[in-house]
């Protein structure tokens, strides 16, 4: 099995890039929902006037803009998941 690499980039709280992704769960204004490749993992990016401004299903690739204020992955928050 093929380990599928995530990555997440948040410029300024402005603008979001994320790579590894299987699936746009849903969206709104205040609220993206992200499926993760390779493991069913969800990633939520909250804020306000969020917009996609970008998705590739064959290479995984999303972009969006906004006012970003969070991101939780699989959940938890994603400080929680990186210093644990």
């Amino acid at each position: 099995m093929q380990e599928t690499i995530h990555s997440l980039d948040i410029q300024q709280q402005k603008s979001i890039t994320a790579t590894g992704i299987e699936s746009v769960a849903s969206f709104s204004e205040t609220q993206i929902v992200l499926t993760l490749s390779g493991n069913n993992t969800r990633l939520y990016i909250t804020g306000s006037g969020m917009k996609i401004t970008g998705f590739s299903k064959t290479s995984g690739t999303f972009t969006a803009t906004g006012n970003v204020g969070g991101v939780r992955y699989g959940g938890k928050s994603l400080k929680s998941r990186l210093f644990r």
